[in-house]
């Protein structure tokens, strides 16, 4: 089955992660409603700064801060645009999005869709 999916990387402040994770997980239960297939937030554990390129250097990460990586799966690039349509239309989302009360720098952060090409 072809999947289509998501993927954002997210500065987040060390001092702030407990707080993206409790956002995440709410936000998790949002996009699952609305019928993604799979959700992840997944922190740095083995992540350098590159010489040219790199998670830490692709979101300009600042001392104190890691990086996280998640994704979302979807059946379709259709499914994904019904599911998003319906995720920012709703209220639980709309409250996360105030840029004052997020745990990380959302001007930092970068995301694409992508479609899978080799899916085992």
């Amino acid at each position: 089955m072809a999947t289509y999916v998501d993927g954002f990387v997210v500065p987040v402040p060390k001092n702030k992660v407990k707080a993206y994770v409790a956002m995440a997980r709410k936000a998790s239960k949002v996009w699952m409603d609305y019928g993604a297939l799979d959700y992840k937030e997944c922190i740095a554990d083995d992540v350098k700064v590159g010489k040219r390129t790199s998670f830490p250097r692709s979101v300009k990460m600042k001392r104190g801060e890691t990086v996280v990586f998640s994704y979302i799966v979807y059946k379709s690039r259709k499914h994904r645009d019904a599911v998003m349509g319906k995720v920012m239309k709703d209220p639980r989302i709309a409250k996360m999005m105030d840029p004052k009360k997020m745990p990380f720098d959302a001007k930092r952060m970068f995301w694409g869709g992508f479609k899978t090409v080799v899916e085992v």
